[in-house]
């Protein structure tokens, strides 16, 4: 299909030359003498040349009124040689380029094909943008079970705040597309959201990845270079796997929560940033707490807003969603020709246990598609781990009957104390536990006083 170029010129010579060029390359050419005239077939344009300087309105007030209109369309300006302050002034009115006069065809091609790459690039762009929105819809995250519903109830709520959100739930829950939702539905969704992989950053790098660093900073440092907070500056910082920053990191990160600043590796200038933190782990951050591993001023920031993501096993009434959601998606990305998938296979996929949770779901129905030749997806089709995780029966209890968790811990401690004559050093190594660690449980128990 043709592209369609508006030439707005008073001079009729001229208009007519640029009319016979664009027409000779191929695109469709629409003509006007005046800028009312132009104003009324601008929809019809995929680009505009307009000369400055023209009857009634003037070129400066058409670019005025089209982005009133909020026109997307790209306008060139032609200007007399000698005003060229009058095409900057253009360019701060939106035009995206200009044409000094006179001009030769080939520098007018040049600058037209110029215009359309640009535009092009936009309108990908856009559609890139509008497809990424779409996704990160809570309508568009697969989750029909109570559990999640109260999640997608809660994302709403946090969302329009700037809090620290602690995501928490397995690997494989979907932490990342939770996050990423988050900052979607916030007042920053037009804004920087940065990714931060705390388990893939070497500890010697951290803080210059985090932070940034100045030249010279190190061997190698010869340019200056901004960290991800910089990066995400106005945006959403996602700090992933938070419970594996090492605790020479947790102090600059904490006094980033708290202050809104830091200072890049090799200097001494103090940088301030607006952001907003959302963090998520796998791990048990109280257990590190207690163990020392984590600080418990950075846990209290971090856990302002905190949201538990179940293990799909708990929520097994959402995997028939999920699995024709998968089916759907997947199908076409790896050639398959099934087209939905059968309820034995569907039963077959909740009886499964999933230590990998819904990344290992999606990863099963892939690899079933690829191996499947019908159009249906069917209980034998269905290739999952060769040694899955067995589900503890229900009726198989591993506790004491008539006897909760935190009493059966309880009554581990005492019998290790009393092994120990009450030494907590000895009933710590015992039970395996840091001293700290076990004095945190001893206050909770109420016996922190009552041992050596």
């Amino acid at each position: 299909m043709k592209q369609t170029i508006l030439v707005i010129e008073d001079e009729e010579k001229l208009r007519r030359v640029v009319q016979l060029q664009l027409s000779s390359a191929g695109f469709e050419v629409l003509q006007a003498g005046t800028a009312e005239e132009g104003l009324k077939l601008a929809e019809q344009a995929q680009l505009i040349l307009t000369d400055l300087r023209l009857p009634g309105m003037d070129g400066l007030e058409l670019l005025a009124t089209l982005r009133r209109q909020n026109s997307q369309t790209p306008v060139i300006v032609m200007t007399a040689f000698g005003t060229v302050e009058n095409a900057v002034e253009a360019m701060k009115s939106g035009a995206v380029d200009f044409l000094p006069k006179p001009f030769s065809l080939d520098h007018l091609m040049t600058v037209l094909e110029k215009a359309l790459e640009v535009r092009a690039l936009r309108a990908e762009n856009q559609q890139l943008r509008e497809a990424l929105n779409w996704r990160y819809e809570l309508d568009n995250i697969v989750g029909h079970s109570e559990k999640m519903r109260e999640i997608f109830a809660t994302v709403e709520r946090v969302a329009s705040t700037r809090a620290t959100v602690l995501l928490c739930g397995e690997s494989g829950v979907g932490k990342d597309m939770i996050a990423r939702a988050i900052h979607h539905h916030s007042p920053r969704h037009d804004r920087p959201f940065v990714k931060i992989n705390c388990t893939a950053i070497p500890e010697n790098l951290m803080e210059s990845e985090l932070f940034g660093y100045e030249k010279g900073a190190f061997t190698g440092a010869n340019t200056s270079k901004p960290g991800k907070f910089e990066q995400a500056d106005t945006g959403t910082v996602f700090l992933d796997e938070i419970g594996d920053v090492p605790p020479s990191i947790q102090v600059k990160l904490l006094r980033v929560l708290q202050e809104r600043e830091f200072e890049r590796l090799g200097s001494n200038k103090t940088r301030h940033i607006d952001v907003r933190v959302l963090a998520a782990t796998n791990a048990d951050l109280r257990a590190a707490l207690e163990e020392g591993r984590f600080r418990e001023d950075l846990y209290y920031r971090l856990n302002v807003l905190p949201i538990n993501i179940p293990p799909l096993r708990e929520r097994k009434e959402d995997i028939p969603f999920l699995a024709e959601h998968f089916v759907k998606k997947l199908a076409a990305d790896t050639g398959s020709p099934v087209e939905s998938i059968g309820d034995a296979a569907i039963q077959k996929l909740i009886e499964y246990y999933w230590p990998g949770n819904v990344r290992e779901l999606e990863n099963v129905i892939e690899r079933s598609l690829v191996l499947c030749a019908g159009k249906r997806l069917e209980a034998a089709d269905i290739k999952l781990d060769a040694a899955p995780r067995t589900r503890q029966p229900a009726d198989e209890s591993f506790l004491p009957e008539g006897t909760t968790l935190d009493e059966h811990e309880q009554s581990i401690i005492r019998e290790a104390l009393k092994r120990a004559n009450g030494n907590k050093s000895q009933a710590a190594r015992v039970l395996g536990l840091t001293r700290n660690a076990l004095r945190y449980r001893l206050s909770q128990m109420g016996l922190d006083n009552d041992t050596k």
